[in-house]
């Protein structure tokens, strides 16, 4: 009986351990699979172009991309402490100039967009979708203004833009105890549309989205009140093969479509 127990015990613990040695692989495949799925760190104000847009390319090739949106300065700053991104679309191509320099990415990039920037005005507000901002101006003489919102200055390339544009109207130091800051422009956009604010300025390619546009008013703001919303985009050091093919699939015409179709400018391929 005992030898009878040892064996018995011993084929048991062997019928364990083959199962897990079984196990590994495909516990190994499953990583690697998730793995291989690649993250996309994209400027706010690409939202509803570039969820359009990976869903068209998973649609053509079955390749699926993890969407990550937020402040273009705050994933620079990731990208820098080593953030597990493998492709960075930026609002303002300095950033991808400045992670270049610091050996992080595989090139320069490409410029693949230009923005603009607008007033938009909610539902029921007292100001006027006035692109010149001159009822913006009148709004605050008159008391009308009680807030306004913008992205952050400090690192969403469209709050710089925006404060580029009330500077650039005289408008800068009235309107700056009224502010109300987004971290992203799409949460100035929340801002912008909630009611919580008379408006905002915003990224056209969000006023365009009917999640958005259907709000409010929105007019644009001249492009030469502020620097150029110049939007590249770059590939990480060792991306994985999915990353490269909707880097490359970002300049076909059906991608280039969409981005047109929420406002941005493309460069001529």
């Amino acid at each position: 009986m005992t030898i009878l127990f040892r064996v018995t015990h011993l084929a048991v613990v062997c019928l364990v351990f083959a199962a897990c040695i079984a196990g590994l692989p495909l516990h190994a495949q499953a990583q690697s699979n998730s793995r291989s799925v690649p993250t996309l760190a994209a400027a706010s104000d690409l939202k509803f172009a570039i969820e359009e847009v990976a869903a068209q390319f998973e649609k053509e090739t079955g390749q699926k991309l993890r969407l990550v949106f937020g402040s273009s300065g705050n994933f620079y700053s990731q990208i820098l402490q080593g953030a597990p991104f493998h492709l960075y679309m930026s609002a303002d191509e300095s950033f991808v100039f400045k992670l270049a320099d610091a050996g992080k990415t595989e090139d320069r990039g490409k410029l693949y967009a230009q923005g603009r920037i607008g007033l938009f005005v909610p539902k029921g507000s007292a100001l006027k979708a006035d692109g010149e901002l001159n009822d913006l101006a009148a709004a605050l003489k008159d008391g009308r203004l009680k807030k306004f919102a913008i992205a952050s200055p400090e690192h969403a390339p469209y709050g710089m833009r925006a404060m580029e544009a009330l500077e650039h109207a005289g408008l800068w130091q009235a309107i700056e105890p009224r502010l109300v800051i987004g971290e992203n422009i799409s949460q100035a956009a929340q801002f912008a549309t909630s009611g919580s604010t008379q408006g905002g300025i915003i990224a056209y390619s969000l006023a365009l989205a009917p999640q958005i546009g259907s709000k409010g008013d929105f007019a644009l703001i001249p492009e030469t009140w502020h620097k150029p919303l110049a939007q590249r985009m770059v590939l990480m050091k060792n991306a994985p093969e999915p990353a490269k093919a909707f880097y490359q699939y970002l300049g076909t015409p059906g991608a280039l479509a969409i981005l047109r179709k929420y406002g941005f400018e493309v460069p001529a391929r």
